[in-house]
């Protein structure tokens, strides 16, 4: 696939074929990408739990929250929720280079899943408290962002923004997901 047209697939997913499960070789897969991935200072501080399908993804899954802007959805139904999640963590402090590295290395991800026609949701919308209680997260370090991942159930495209200036997402009658983008002339503030 040509690498735009892959950024351009690589939307937030948040309906998932819960029968066709990703599995824990697949998520070693998706953090080998991220491994390669640039990392500020080189320092690799970030590391990641898996989460496979089972009894702890469902337990994940109850303490994250889904999609703000769709007031009439309460988050993926039975039969759609991710059959896997990836949480990043960051060591406690909050070093600026941690948020750009979580970016690189979710963005990354985010961008393999897709090549492959899986889906990813990136999750700051979850329990601050009770997550690191349930994964038993070592001392140190906390969760940046949990990545709900599955075999994409959903279409996502691209759409202009709308005159309202609106950058709220909605969905069609047909289910189909869109996401507002700003146009090219709009971001850039001077040529040379």
């Amino acid at each position: 696939m040509e690498f735009r047209t892959l950024v351009e697939a690589a939307r937030t997913c948040r309906r998932f074929h819960e029968d066709k499960p990703l599995s824990m070789a697949d998520l070693e897969w998706l953090v080998e990408c991220a491994r390669l991935s640039p990392s500020g200072r080189n320092a690799q501080e970030l590391r990641f739990i898996l989460v496979g399908q089972g009894e702890t993804c469902q337990k994940l899954f109850a303490l994250t929250r889904w999609a703000g802007a769709l007031k009439d959805w309460g988050g993926p139904h039975p039969g759609e929720r991710p059959t896997a999640f990836i949480v990043v963590l960051a060591p406690e402090g909050g070093k600026e280079v941690h948020c750009w590295d979580t970016g690189i290395a979710c963005q990354t991800i985010q961008l393999a899943a897709t090549s492959k026609g899986w889906g990813c949701c990136m999750i700051q919308s979850f329990d601050h408290q009770a997550v690191p209680a349930l994964l038993e997260i070592p001392q140190g370090m906390k969760p940046a962002l949990v990545l709900g991942l599955g075999v994409a159930k959903e279409e996502r495209r691209v759409a202009p923004m709308p005159e309202n200036g609106s950058f709220s997402y909605w969905r069609d009658a047909e289910q189909v997901h869109y996401v507002p983008k700003r146009d090219v002339d709009e971001l850039v503030v001077k040529r040379y």
